[in-house]
């Protein structure tokens, strides 16, 4: 795989190193088990996967290449590039501005650019109409163009479908950037609708097969599907895709269920003309991740910590796993974790921060589960087991238990 050229800073002397001695011994990642970190008092699992994936990765070495190349002019970004505030604020303390919120809201008027001006197009990609709006103003958007490529390979295999005459069941958060891309993208070449979870993806299926009456579809989906889709026709022949950073299981077991719809329909014999294998769209870093984490959680932990922005859908689905085993702190930073009895984090269900009080329990070892989202940098995973390992006395030196690693 290709290795980029990302600051320094965003690696650690500790999490960094772990990496790079499993990918050394399980090139493959035939193993999904974590590392154990044994600092006497306290005992750290940490996953096989997680942090910066190839799309990040890319999308980063991309941005710095942009303010290298361009010190004389002004820089933006269209949103933020990817899910996480420390390198969003990087990028902005660098003199990067940021035209549009995550929700597609103006920061900056439109009418402020000028073809001179450099933008960044974010990893999560954009809209067809975005494209348009700079190309009109004179900007080129791929010049510094991070779409991650796996988010490109949906793009294409919706084309493709399209032109075979399938319509695209896209899994994922309508309002989020890449799934607001990805429907841009996909209606230009095929009848479109976004469905966001199992709940939905059952309500289609009725109407599918007829339970549910025609009209119910534009109700249930409303602003949720492309302009002239006509449910009895364009709801015969399907490809299901997804917005990368959901669960991979979630797709999989949606494909399925649409599957059986279409099998208890059509009939068996039919169900190639009638549903698309689509198995090869899904992003490898959300699968790595997940599996990394059900290896996690075979562990007899007491807690999980989970680092990454607050507005990460990937990293919301892995606390979301942890909490259904043990207590789960979905925390941005280091910062958050107040003292030896207080942290403040994210309640994903509520969208609100909360303050947890002695989430550090008093057992001896205590056994801490710690990982972060695809776009977290290692160095802020790092700065939380450095804190975490502040409020222990008598702990083993990092030195000794990381040539137990090796």
């Amino acid at each position: 795989m290709k290795s980029f050229d990302i600051p320094q800073f965003y690696n650690s002397p500790v999490i960094s190193r772990i990496k790079n001695s499993r990918k050394a011994n399980d090139p493959k990642k035939k193993n999904y088990s974590p590392t154990l970190l044994d600092f006497g008092p306290v005992q750290f699992f940490i996953a096989r996967h997680f942090g910066f994936c190839y799309g990040v990765k890319n999308a980063i070495e991309i941005s710095y290449k942009a303010i290298e190349e361009n010190p004389d002019k002004r820089i933006f970004l269209l949103s933020e590039m990817i899910h996480n505030s420390e390198v969003n604020n990087d990028l902005k303390n660098r003199g990067v501005g940021f035209i549009m919120d995550t929700s597609g809201n103006e920061i900056i008027s439109w009418d402020e650019l000028k073809n001179d001006d450099v933008v960044i197009i974010p990893a999560f990609g954009t809209t067809l109409e975005i494209e348009k709006k700079l190309n009109d103003i004179g900007i080129d958007p791929l010049k510094y163009n991070t779409t991650c490529p796996f988010v490109e390979k949906v793009w294409n295999r919706a084309e493709s479908l399209g032109r075979s005459d399938f319509t695209i069941v896209v899994h994922g958060k309508y309002r989020h950037e890449e799934t607001r891309a990805t429907f841009s993208h996909s209606k230009e070449s095929a009848p479109t609708v976004i469905i966001r979870d199992m709940d939905e993806t059952i309500k289609l299926g009725k109407i599918i097969s007829g339970e549910t009456g025609i009209n119910e579809f534009y109700k249930i989906f409303h602003g949720k599907y492309s302009e002239g889709f006509d449910p009895e026709i364009h709801l015969n022949r399907i490809g299901v895709v997804n917005q990368t950073t959901m669960l991979a299981t979630e797709t999989t077991a949606i494909s399925e269920y649409l599957k059986n719809i279409m099998i208890n329909k059509f009939g068996l014999e039919n169900i190639d003309e009638h549903i698309a294998d689509t198995k090869d769209t899904l992003c490898y870093a959300t699968h790595d991740n997940q599996n990394a984490t059900y290896g996690l959680l075979e562990q007899n932990a007491d807690l999980a910590i989970v680092v990454g922005g607050y507005n990460s859908s990937n990293t919301s689905h892995i606390a979301e796993l942890c909490e259904e085993k043990l207590p789960t702190y979905f925390i941005s930073s280091a910062d958050k974790i107040l003292s030896r009895n207080l942290i403040s984090h994210f309640d994903f269900h509520n969208q609100t921060e909360k303050v947890t009080v002695n989430y550090l329990q008093e057992k001896s070892p205590l056994k801490i589960i710690l990982t972060s989202g695809a776009s977290c940098p290692d160095s802020v995973v790092d700065d939380v087991l450095h804190k975490i390992l502040s409020y222990f006395e008598n702990t083993k030196s990092i030195g000794s238990v990381l040539i137990d690693i090796d």
